[in-house]
């Protein structure tokens, strides 16, 4: 369900904060893309959720601290930015806004 449409802003209901575990990932759907959800020391982030390199998916990966590593190959990406960080990876993953309205967890699909 899309809550509110600006010029260059769009929050679509991602999940229910209580579903985002801390320090771990989840793979929610949202306007018909695959995003992952990380909760990492307090904060809420978003990433498109397959990897670059090897197309597995990152909520099956291993989160340590802001970056999570791809499941398939290794690689690494920041959580915050998006950012490759590790071999073999070297395109950056697609991040998302990310604001916590009450309980519910919204994504800016832009």
């Amino acid at each position: 369900m899309i809550l509110e449409r600006t010029m260059t802003e769009t929050w679509t209901e991602a999940a229910p904060l209580s579903s985002v575990p801390h320090d771990d990932v989840i793979a929610v759907e949202v306007a018909g893309r695959e995003i992952a959800l990380y909760a990492v020391d307090g904060e809420i982030y978003a990433t498109d959720n397959l990897c670059t390199h090897g197309h597995a998916r990152l909520c099956d990966g291993f989160l340590d601290g802001h970056e999570i590593e791809c499941p398939l190959h290794q690689g690494k990406f920041d959580v915050r930015t998006g950012a490759a960080v590790c071999a073999p990876v070297t395109e950056n993953i697609r991040s998302y806004p990310v604001r916590v309205e009450g309980r519910k967890v919204l994504v800016d699909l832009g």
